[in-house]
């Protein structure tokens, strides 16, 4: 029979939630708990947990699922979006130990369990979302070590959450490295600021590629001949990010550059926006955006906290694309510098495939 250890989540605000641990809080009931900290997110996908617990743009989150039933096709190494797990903590409301899938290769639970990623079942998911929503983004801990209530909302009002934390530096490459096999076509250089493999192997599909650190050099970018710069995805908060901005600002107008979700929010800045906190964010894989050119709408994968503010941006750069759930900024675009960008993840992984297109736009903006 398998034991039970029971996990309490305390948030800042005071209010607690109580289930039972798996993952790496799991354990035998008798021994050592585990505890987490980060600030909360909800992700209202149905499926593609592993896609977002290998996400890095979820480094200091704790990744609350909204979908109940979590668990029941298994894990499988070909969904695993980057080298290692990144969010803080994973919340279900009931995990699923008894998977069908012929692509599986274990259950959700040893996965966690070996990654070393905390999490809780039997928590009441949709009261927690509903509170998020209404309070906004909140600090928390989860813990199964059977400390005091009070103290570990203590510790969540103590925690250092996202705002003005530079997490990039976590999970940045450690060199710079080709993707995939040249094939002399177009070189472009992507900065890995914490990205999907997926959005790799879309821009390999139509580029040579190469992938280099955060901190690496506009000189060193330009030395190597790129036709195109692609800035990634990636966690924590860009205003943050003032050394990728200057970089990036040096690049401007030697070489088309191209950004995707925290990638978009960088070239903003490095164009004179400015960006800021969502009350709770874009996390999941139904979010309805609009292109303002053609008025099509495609239902889009997203993971972010923050956004640009369009009317931080100079004249010349237009805002090409509107969430339709909350009217912020999802893309730009500019002449002069060549830039454009998209808030949204056009390479889903977990999510819909309606916006990947938009890497062939991507190609055609950069080289044709």
């Amino acid at each position: 029979m398998r034991d039970i250890r029971p996990a309490v989540l305390a948030l800042e605000d005071g209010r607690i939630f109580r289930g039972r641990a798996f993952g790496s809080c799991g354990g035998r009931a008798g021994g050592v708990g585990e505890m987490a900290e980060g600030e909360l997110v909800f992700n209202t996908a149905m499926t593609g947990y592993q896609e977002i617990i290998t996400d890095p743009s979820y480094r200091g989150q704790m990744v609350i699922m909204t979908y109940p039933h979590i668990g029941n096709y298994g894990v499988t190494p070909a969904d695993e979006e980057s080298r290692g797990a990144w969010a803080e903590a994973f919340i279900v409301k009931e995990l699923c130990r008894d998977y069908s899938n012929h692509r599986a290769g274990g259950d959700l639970d040893s996965y966690l369990k070996e990654r070393g990623v905390p999490c809780v079942e039997g928590i009441d998911t949709r009261a927690l979302t509903r509170h998020i929503r209404e309070a906004g983004a909140l600090k928390a801990v989860l813990s199964s070590c059977g400390e005091d209530e009070a103290a570990l909302v203590a510790r969540a009002k103590a925690s250092p959450g996202l705002d003005g934390r530079d997490l990039v530096r976590d999970v940045t490459c450690g060199a710079a490295h080709t993707f995939g096999k040249k094939k002399g076509w177009p070189l472009c250089v992507a900065y890995d600021l914490g990205a999907k493999r997926n959005i790799f192997e879309q821009l390999a599909e139509r580029f040579d590629l190469e992938i280099v650190p955060a901190s690496e050099s506009a000189e060193s970018v330009l030395a190597r001949g790129p036709r195109a710069v692609f800035l990634s995805n990636g966690p924590g908060d860009p205003a943050a990010l003032g050394y990728i901005v200057e970089n990036v600002k040096k690049l401007l107008g030697r070489v088309p550059v191209t950004g995707i979700c925290l990638g978009h929010q960088i070239l903003g800045q490095a164009l004179g926006g400015k960006t800021f906190k969502l009350k709770f964010g874009h996390h999941g894989a139904n979010h309805p955006v609009q292109d303002a050119e053609t008025r099509r709408v495609a239902i889009t994968s997203q993971n972010h906290s923050f956004a640009l503010d369009p009317a931080s941006l100079p004249e010349g750069v237009a805002v090409t694309h509107a969430s339709l759930n909350d009217h912020t900024c999802e893309g730009l675009r500019s002449n002069d510098p060549k830039v454009f960008s998209v808030q949204y993840h056009p390479e889903a992984c977990p999510g819909p495939h309606d916006a990947r297109e938009l890497f062939d736009e991507f190609y055609g903006f950069c080289v044709g």
